[in-house]
């Protein structure tokens, strides 16, 4: 059976998920992934706030990395980030749930853009990140023929 590139994204992203302990330390949860594309959770926990008493913006950057991470790591080729910016737009408080979506915007030869939306509970953007991806391995064989052949379907 040929994976398509939907599965094969899900597949990637959900391995790479699954490895990554920083994540899972820090509460996150991928909720969904596809080629590019991936939605990340995050619980705001009464440990993870600065002095001010809002959610600390290391860690917020740290869920709009992790979303990166895991759709720059969709199609089968290991994948790092080569650079982030990261833009503070509201708090978070306690409690709060936030959720990154990662969207790639561009990719070049073994480069990528990808834009990171980081919002709260209520909708309210609380960051936008943007990050530039570098592949440092070639997908496998196998999975660059099933998205070629998906591509032609």
């Amino acid at each position: 059976m040929i994976e398509s590139t939907q599965q094969l994204a899900q597949r990637c992203a959900f391995d790479l998920y699954s490895a990554d302990r920083a994540s899972i330390a820090l509460g996150m949860k991928l909720i969904e992934a596809g080629p590019g594309f991936a939605r990340v959770t995050m619980s705001v926990r009464a440990d993870m706030v600065n002095g001010h008493g809002v959610c600390h913006g290391g860690l917020i950057f740290a869920l709009a990395d992790s979303a990166f991470a895991f759709a720059c790591n969709s199609g089968g080729a290991a994948t790092v980030a080569s650079g982030a910016s990261v833009e503070f737009l509201a708090p978070a408080a306690v409690g709060e749930r936030l959720l990154a979506v990662a969207r790639e915007q561009w990719q070049g030869g073994r480069t990528g853009l990808y834009d990171v939306v980081v919002t709260g509970g209520d909708g309210t953007v609380v960051a936008h990140m943007r990050g530039r991806s570098h592949r440092v391995s070639r997908a496998p064989a196998a999975a660059a023929s099933s998205a070629a052949s998906a591509a032609k379907a």
